[in-house]
């Protein structure tokens, strides 16, 4: 499914216009952004939880030279699903 699937369904499913719908979800993804830029993370009760995870700085292989380079560590979002979306899928 993707961003304008989900923004048709939740038009045609909350019987709202397709601009209201569209400004539900982006209201939503904000809302996930910020509260994982703040606590680092979010928890929906029966969907799953969005957590920031950090990677270490580690060697790599520049695939074009074959050289060794160093990746800088970095960090990213991980999501583990809940119990109830487990059983659904």
């Amino acid at each position: 499914m993707t961003k304008t699937e989900l923004i048709e369904a939740v038009a045609r499913d909350l019987g709202l216009s397709r601009v209201d719908a569209q400004k539900t979800v982006a209201c939503i993804f904000n809302l996930i952004a910020d509260g994982l830029t703040r606590d680092a993370k979010v928890q929906i009760q029966g969907f799953g939880t969005f957590q920031t995870k950090t990677r270490k700085a580690r060697m790599g292989i520049n695939p074009q030279t074959k050289e060794p380079m160093q990746i800088p560590a970095s960090k990213t979002v991980g999501f583990k699903p809940g119990q109830d979306l487990k059983n659904r899928v």
